[in-house]
């Protein structure tokens, strides 16, 4: 019994030893394929063949056990750029090298630049749009490139510098750290937008000690300054600064409210108008909620006198009387302001009275903003007859300015005759009934008005309806002409045409519809849509005039 089995096991062979010769078959492929080097083939003597009933063990004694290498694997190994890019990129910190890569190899070393390296290595060595979004997402979670050009580089530096701006303290802080930034984000910070300047920090007073006279009052005693960090250093070098939005306050104070914490003091006040009227490039300057009164305004527009680029002021709730009105008055004739904001400040009628006097002979600006201010009907009628002459301005906000029927009655006058005024803010005045009927009045003959706000103006419901019917006639004429410039353009000559056979006394027939243009002849040209002048000119011996392009 125990010789057939053995002769029979060898003919059979089990499940695990062939699957051990199958790996062992394979694990000898593929180390077969790969070059080895050369080395003396061992002489294996061969097996005597064994028959009979002890041939079992001869086929046991071919077997052959391979041990397998746990950490052995058929990965390829990677590429030697692939190599070099990790190596850059681990450390590029210490060795920053990108430019003399291919755009290719650049990108992939982008790709794997961690955001949180110093700005030192990467503010003028990375332009690359897609690591300054990363820099910026993981930073802040709300993220409106729009509001800064569309480039998220600069939208990067623009909120570090107003971050480090905003938690400033004056004497505690050591300057070097935003001045040290000065030569990483010159080029690429056009806007400083801060709505919070911390004041220095208050030490409590020593204790006066028992020996010192009581005659002295307490007006002689020095108080804490609170002046704010000076920007004229830094302005100074950002050369390409062109928006200057400031707010003198604190946000979040809650229990350690005071009111010395919103103080605009007199030597920020000199120090920032040195610092606006150096700044060349400047165009827009807002300068809101940091109770800017009259003297501190005439301080500032001062120094914006001849400014060579600004175009908008913004000096909005404040506390800015007449005298800060006049001097805005002033800067009128003086500057070529196209927007000027004056929203919730102290301005009565003197003030609206110079503001109306500049307005007349100005010929830049286009945005007035006087709403809640007090001018009342005088200085609502005053500005009101500056409109008959102005030609330029698009649009005027007078709402919460305690305007009634008189300054309604006006400005019907007004809409009459001007061209230039897309919107008109009215709300929250007393027109009243007949002031809405006069408005609507006016309204009939205007045909440029796309927007006339009259909430809470105490009209009638009619009228206010009419007028909205209007505002939509001149809304979709508009719309019209901005997809047909040409026909209406045509139109506009066609006009002048008949106003000039009209004057002249010419016979329709004798002169060319301007949609039927006649074949050129010795007297009449086909006149183009781009035509801009048409000139009477007398020939001679002829009575009617010809055409003259312009």
């Amino acid at each position: 019994m125990q010789d057939t089995q053995t002769t029979e096991s060898p003919s059979i062979p089990s499940r695990s030893s062939t699957s051990t010769q199958d790996r062992s078959s394979t694990v000898g492929q593929t180390l077969s394929s790969a070059p080895q080097p050369s080395k003396p083939t061992p002489i294996i003597p061969p097996l005597a063949k064994s028959t009979g009933p002890g041939s079992g063990s001869g086929v046991r004694r071919m077997r052959r056990i391979i041990a397998e290498d746990a950490e052995w694997s058929l990965a390829i190994v990677p590429l030697l750029t692939e190599l070099c890019i990790q190596h850059i990129v681990k450390n590029f910190q210490n060795n920053p090298i990108l430019k003399q890569l291919l755009p290719e190899h650049q990108k992939k070393v982008l790709n794997h630049l961690s955001p949180d390296l110093p700005l030192a290595v990467t503010a003028n060595l990375i332009d690359d749009e897609s690591y300054w979004r990363r820099c910026c997402t993981q930073r802040w979670p709300v993220c409106h490139v729009d509001n800064h050009g569309g480039s998220w580089k600069r939208m990067f530096f623009e909120l570090h510098l107003e971050n480090l701006l905003k938690h400033f303290i004056p004497n505690t802080t050591d300057p070097a750290v935003i001045l040290n930034l000065l030569p990483l984000c010159r080029n690429y910070v056009r806007a400083i937008r801060v709505d919070q300047f911390l004041p220095p920090v208050q030490l409590p007073a020593p204790p006066r000690g028992g020996d010192q006279s009581d005659s002295g009052s307490e007006g002689e005693m020095e108080e804490p300054a609170m002046d704010h960090y000076q920007l004229d250093n830094l302005v100074a070098g950002l050369s390409h600064l062109e928006e200057l939005d400031l707010v003198y306050g604190v946000k979040d104070c809650g229990m350690n409210f005071e009111w010395n914490l919103f103080l605009f003091t007199y030597r920020d006040c000199h120090s920032l108008a040195a610092t606006v009227k150096a700044c060349h490039t400047l165009k827009i300057f807002r300068l809101t909620r940091s109770k800017v009164d009259d003297d501190k305004a005439r301080i500032l527009i001062r120094s914006l006198l001849d400014h060579p680029a600004l175009e908008e002021l913004d000096l909005s709730h404040n506390l800015i009387g007449d005298r800060g009105a006049r001097a805005a008055a002033k800067l009128l004739s003086h500057s070529r302001l196209r927007v000027l904001n004056l929203a919730n400040n102290q301005v009565r009628a003197p003030g609206a009275h110079s503001l109306a006097h500049a307005l007349g002979h100005n010929s830049n600006l286009i945005s007035l903003n006087l709403r809640l201010n007090c001018i009342e009907d005088e200085g609502g009628q005053a500005l009101a007859h500056a409109l008959h002459t102005n030609k330029c301005l698009t649009t005027l906000h007078l709402g919460g300015n305690e305007l009634s029927e008189p300054t309604a009655t006006l400005l019907s006058q007004v809409l009459t005759i001007n061209t230039t005024l897309t919107s008109i803010n009215l709300s929250c005045n007393h027109i009243g009934l007949d002031g809405g009927k006069q408005l609507l009045e006016g309204m009939s003959d205007n045909k440029t008005l796309l927007e006339f706000d009259l909430r809470l103006s105490d009209i009638a419901q009619e009228s206010e309806y009419l007028i909205g019917q209007a505002l939509c006639a001149n809304r979709e004429a508009a719309r019209q002409r901005a997809l047909n410039p040409s026909h209406f353009m045509s139109q506009s000559l066609s006009r002048a045409l008949r106003t000039l056979r009209d004057k002249t006394g010419t016979g329709l027939g004798q002169w060319p519809d301007l949609g039927h243009c006649p074949s050129p002849t010795p007297h009449f040209m086909p006149l183009p849509c781009l035509l801009l002048r048409v000139t009477p000119v007398p020939r001679a011996g002829e009575g009617r005039p010809r055409l003259s392009l312009g």
